[in-house]
């Protein structure tokens, strides 16, 4: 790893074994993007890859040379990363490097989340400063290498270093030019109960892009996109993966000019956005990870989850196995009192599950969903010893206790709406909009983050917690602060995002035994930003075990199986209505931080039995399926989308656990083999079924022993519904792989 800079060409070379990037300060003082690709050979330039540069209105005006941060009205007419009103009203900005710094190991951003390092040697940052004069306009670009990561964690900070305000009308965290456009753009698109579907087009001449403006990343489109070329497959093939560490609105988008040429740029979405920079002052943009994959796009997930996991999740809970959870949600929603959840913590605790959460309704006067959000006190009629008495009776059990909290959230009626409407979020001169029975409070206030913190330290304290669910249930209309001036406005969406993060940072870092999951109706603000914070999250409010193959196989894209939530929950499922087999549930949930969300208090004997097998089944396989190398192996939605395989493989590769799964039935199926990755040729594997099969089931009993190249190269046979006795739709087939 190295950052190599030459005075004599005026040439930045970022590198490590795996890639190499490469930034040159052009004849004109602005800063050119060269390169960012696999790992070139360092002490030499590659200043002939810049094409020749454009100067003042000529027949060149227009031409594409590629621009670490372009700015508009200069003669660049792409869509520019940073975007001023300057005192006399206009935007250009001629910005010319004025220097620059290495630093050993990695910065972090004030108030922000970031990527970290845990020893100095393991990253360099460096930081090129360029500056306006005319303007007083200074940007400081950051950019980190790690020693082993095929990665560059981009980042930027505006200056106002003249005498009179400035406005930002946009400032990107990263844009990057690549030479041609032959390429596909892969978003996580979706909504509510259908996040993360994958999404992969050509890109084609103007511009297309993925954003939000509801004030979180929101279910529509997750903060992750990925250009691959039309042949890269999981495996093969060149793939860039853009990845926002941000929790609000922000937009992700590819631009082809008419030269070919491709510009991607993220950051925070202007629309609506506007921030008031006073002379001496610093803007912050929140950091965007760019990794390059030679390897396909299960390189790219490679990369993010190893980052995302060891070096964006932080905390006690970063390492350590993540407890089986069992939530009383769907099995009771708001009707419960203690006898009641006492009876399904203590069933839940004989078959082996390890935490009781406690969802909505405990607080209050909260029985249905039209009141008390903001009241963070316990609803003693339900609760009559109050959470400590709960709690200390479910650790009793031999479990662990946690609950729901939606803090950023108040309910018209409530106590402290009563106290403090204006802390609401709304337009005095407009009705406000009660979606869901409840308004948003402003974050962007400091009282308001002082308040949360007082009462949710007070509340955590309380009792033995050790889990919280964090929801945020809507988004935000209306986006209006009363401390905020009317030209400010623009500001108060970031504003809010910022008081969401000292909150959770506060809370935290005052518990830091407390393992958080961040919640958002299920994954409307499932992004980097709240892993930094949250080591897992609620992937979907949708635990329908088929349509959890599409969601946590997009999601898998950008992020490791250790952040996502995955439950086993009753059927007929709450959300669809389709009745899943059991076994098929827990073979979809498996692949993530596994959980129950039903009543086990009404299960049959043979159910209670299933899960208790379940159970231990993760037990032994938890570090597999929490921390292995995760690889997608048949696509939900490529084909006939009726068949999803994919596979966890140990560090050392001598264990790795496949799902195979089936949706619709069809009739007299042909012999099937399912190629594997990531195995060790050299090794000889023992593959056993789960659940066990047995010859009265009309199964193959036993196991087989198979050589990893075989299992690579010619496949995996697997067992079809002609050898099953258990025929039908929604089948899963577990495979247990095991070095001999």
């Amino acid at each position: 790893m190295a950052i190599e800079w030459s005075a004599e060409v005026g040439e930045f070379h970022l590198r490590n074994h795996l890639v190499s990037y490469v930034v040159r300060v052009l004849e004109s003082g602005w800063l050119g993007h060269v390169y960012f690709g696999p790992a070139l050979a360092g002490g030499k330039s590659y200043g002939h890859l810049v094409p020749g540069e454009f100067y003042g209105f000529s027949n060149r005006l227009g031409h594409p040379v590629p621009l670490e941060y372009p700015t508009g009205g200069g003669g660049d007419y792409r869509i520019p990363a940073l975007a001023i009103e300057l005192s006399d009203g206009s935007g250009v900005l001629d910005l010319r490097h004025i220097g620059h710094r290495i630093i050993h190991g990695k910065p972090a951003l004030p108030g922000l989340p970031s990527t970290y390092v845990e020893v100095g040697g393991e990253a360099e940052t460096l930081e090129i400063v360029a500056a306006d004069h005319i303007a007083e306009i200074e940007v400081r670009l950051l950019y980190t290498i790690y020693r082993d990561r095929p990665l560059v964690v981009r980042g930027a900070r505006i200056v106002n270093t003249g005498k009179a305000p400035v406005i930002l009308r946009s400032a990107m965290s990263a844009s990057i030019d690549l030479p041609d456009s032959d390429w596909q753009l892969l978003t996580l698109s979706g909504d509510w109960a259908r996040e993360c579907h994958v999404e992969r087009h050509d890109l084609r001449p103007g511009r297309q892009s993925v954003s939000s403006s509801r004030g979180a990343s929101g279910h529509q489109h997750n903060p992750f996109v990925a250009l691959a070329r039309p042949a890269t497959t999981e495996a093969d093939g060149e793939a860039y993966g853009f990845s926002l560490v941000y929790s609000g609105n922000f937009v992700a988008e590819a631009e082809v000019e008419p030269f070919g040429t491709t510009r991607v740029r993220a950051g925070i979405n202007p629309e609506g956005f506007s921030w008031l920079l006073e002379p001496g002052v610093e803007f912050v943009a929140p950091e965007a990870v760019i990794t390059f994959s030679a390897a396909g796009l299960g390189g790219l997930s490679d990369a993010n989850h190893s980052l995302f996991r060891e070096r964006l999740a932080r905390g006690s809970w970063r390492d350590r196995a993540r407890p089986i959870v069992i939530n009383n949600w769907e099995a009771t929603y708001f009707d419960f009192d203690e006898p009641k959840l006492l009876a399904i913590a203590s069933a839940a605790s004989e078959l082996g599950i390890e935490l009781f959460a406690l969802d909505d309704g405990w607080f209050g006067q909260r029985n249905d969903d039209s009141t008390s959000l903001g009241d963070w006190q316990v609803n003693l009629s339900k609760l009559p010893g109050g959470l400590e008495s709960l709690a200390r009776k479910v650790e009793a059990l031999g479990m662990r206790f946690g609950i729901w909290i939606e803090p950023e959230m108040v309910s018209p009626r409530s106590n402290l709406f009563a106290e403090h409407p204006e802390w609401a979020i709304g337009i005095p001169s407009r009705p406000p909009t009660a979606g869901r029975n409840q308004y948003v409070l402003d974050m962007s206030r400091p009282e308001v983050v002082d308040h949360l913190f007082e009462v949710l330290s007070s509340l955590l304290g309380s009792a033995p917690i050790s889990y919280v669910k964090w929801d945020m249930n809507r988004n935000i209309t209306e986006p209006h602060s009363t401390t905020l001036p009317a030209w400010r406005q623009g500001e108060f969406m970031h504003r809010y995002i910022l008081g969401v993060y000292s909150l959770y940072d506060r809370l935290t870092k005052a518990f830091p035994g407390i393992l958080f999951e961040s919640c958002a109706g299920g994954g409307g603000r499932f992004d980097p930003g709240m892993l930094a914070f949250a080591p897992q999250g609620w992937t979907s409010d949708d635990t329908d075990a088929i349509e959890r193959l599409r969601i946590q196989w997009g999601t898998s894209l950008a992020y490791p199986l250790s952040s996502m939530a995955a439950h086993v929950s009753a059927v007929p499922n709450h959300q669809v209505g389709r009745v899943t087999p059991l076994a098929t549930r827990a073979a979809v949930a498996f692949f993530g931080v596994f959980g129950y969300e039903l009543d086990p208090t009404v299960l049959s004997i043979s159910e209670r039995d299933e899960i208790a097998d379940q159970v231990a089944f993760y037990k032994r396989w938890r570090d597999l399926f929490q921390r292995g190398r995760f690889l997608r192996l048949r696509s939900p939605f490529e084909g006939d989308r009726n068949e999803t395989a994919w596979m966890t493989v140990a560090e050392d590769r001598r264990s790795a656990i496949v799902g195979h799964y089936l949706i619709l039935s069809r009739p007299n199926p042909g012999p099937q083999r399912l190629r594997l990755r990531g195995l060790d040729a050299a090794v000889t594997y023992r593959v056993s079924l789960w659940p066990p099969a047995g010859e009265a089931e009309g199964r193959v009993a036993g196991s087989v022993i198979l050589a990893g190249d075989e299992l690579m190269s010619a496949g995996l046979v697997l067992e079809s519904n002609r050898q099953s006795a258990e025929k039908g739709d929604f089948r899963a087939r577990v495979y247990v792989l095991e070095a001999i």
